[in-house]
């Protein structure tokens, strides 16, 4: 995720960084060209004068954009989950963190089912982005648990049942009645409705019949467009075709950028930062001293 003071408007005029230009300028290159020689041969190919004039290019672009925008607003739906989901994992860790802490009878403090959270925050970002949690498990959790860990295929959902265990031992030993476990269970249980919710949106991608249609009639689109305009403005079709295939080309790779927002690339979600925010927010309320690492400083930078 990019953060960054907004611009000057002139200077937005020549952002790259986040900008999906890079990813787009070899095909853009390339229909500028065709539309160079498009023109320089007056729409001619092959000695035959393609008939074409601008009327069936301003109907079936009002479609495409229409199109365009169905399936950003799509891809945007998904990416807007993503971040509320993420944003309950942090106030419903705080709850049960917060019931463990006031609302118990216990000897001492739930470290340990304080640290399991912490450890399935961080699991489940490596399970959304296909890493190896072994680092971050090993750092959090006993070597007890982290050997139970090792043959789990789904480490987040094991670590909320470890969780859930430490509750039912807790109450089982008089810690907390009955009642007050059913209540620590609502957090609990919310956040195995946003482990699921994740796991739904980075297994469920968009159809990929979507994608397919777009981006064929997006390139049939700005090949033949040249043959439309040419008789009409000239010189100036290469770069009116330019323009318009800018910008097709760049919301359909924008559509395709955050329609898998747990990605690392510059525009998907910081869930590297998200999970250090949970993290420090956990130990802060468990008494411990704020995390020494300085701030990221103003200006451009990106967070994974």
């Amino acid at each position: 995720m990019i953060v960054r003071p907004r611009p000057h408007w002139l200077r937005m005029l020549f952002v790259w960084r986040g900008s999906v230009l890079l990813d787009i300028t070899p095909q853009l290159l390339w229909t500028t060209a065709f539309a160079l020689l498009v023109t320089v041969l007056h729409g001619r190919l092959f000695q035959w004068k393609v008939p074409l004039n601008f009327v069936p290019f301003s109907l079936i672009g009002l479609t495409l954009a229409i199109f365009l925008g169905f399936r950003n607003s799509t891809s945007y739906s998904r990416y807007w989950e993503a971040r509320t989901l993420w944003g309950a994992l942090l106030n419903e860790s705080r709850s049960l963190v917060r019931q463990l802490l006031t609302l118990t009878d216990a000897p001492a403090a739930p470290d340990l089912p304080v640290a399991r959270l912490i450890a399935f925050v961080h699991a489940l970002r490596h399970q959304l982005r296909g890493s190896d949690p072994v680092v971050d498990l090993a750092r959090l959790l006993p070597p007890e648990d982290c050997t139970r860990l090792q043959a789990a295929h789904f480490k987040p959902a094991m670590l909320l049942l470890m969780v859930g265990e430490w509750l039912r031992d807790r109450r089982r030993q008089g810690h907390f009645d009955p009642v007050l476990a059913q209540a620590m269970e609502v957090p609990l249980g919310r956040l195995t409705d946003a482990l699921g919710g994740c796991e739904r949106i980075a297994g469920t991608p968009i159809p990929f019949t979507y994608s397919v249609i777009i981006h064929r009639t997006i390139y049939l689109y700005c090949v033949l467009l040249p043959f439309g305009l040419v008789d009409a403005i000239g010189p100036m079709t290469p770069v009116v075709v330019a323009f318009i295939a800018y910008t097709f080309f760049a919301l359909e790779a924008l559509g395709a950028e955050i329609e898998e927002p747990f990605g690392t690339a510059a525009n998907d979600l910081a869930l590297d930062a998200m999970s250090r925010t949970i993290e420090a927010s956990l130990r802060e309320m468990m008494g411990e001293p704020p995390s020494t690492a300085s701030a990221p400083a103003p200006g451009l930078y990106i967070q994974t």
